[in-house]
């Protein structure tokens, strides 16, 4: 499920790129291009982040989860005899 929300998240992010780059003017001089830089480098960590997180999040995470879990029962088990 978690996968879905990057994904999401990246392709609202390609779409706000779509409609805000040709409007953004970074080679202005004052606040309009300082906004315009900082604006295009927020968008490149978002994507960095969402791309991040596709690609290092753990497969198996099942399997880690009933792993724990058989180890909880032994531990009730010992703790009941």
């Amino acid at each position: 499920m978690s996968k879905n929300r990057y994904l999401i998240c990246l392709l609202l992010c390609g779409v706000l790129l779509y409609y805000g780059v040709p409007r953004l003017e970074p080679y202005n001089s004052g606040l309009a291009g300082i906004f315009s830089i900082c604006w295009l480098g927020f968008a490149l960590m978002v994507i960095a982040g969402n791309l991040t997180a596709i690609l290092y999040t753990p497969k198996n995470q099942h399997v880690r989860n009933k792993k724990i879990s058989k180890d909880q029962k032994r531990k009730k088990i010992r703790y009941f005899q």
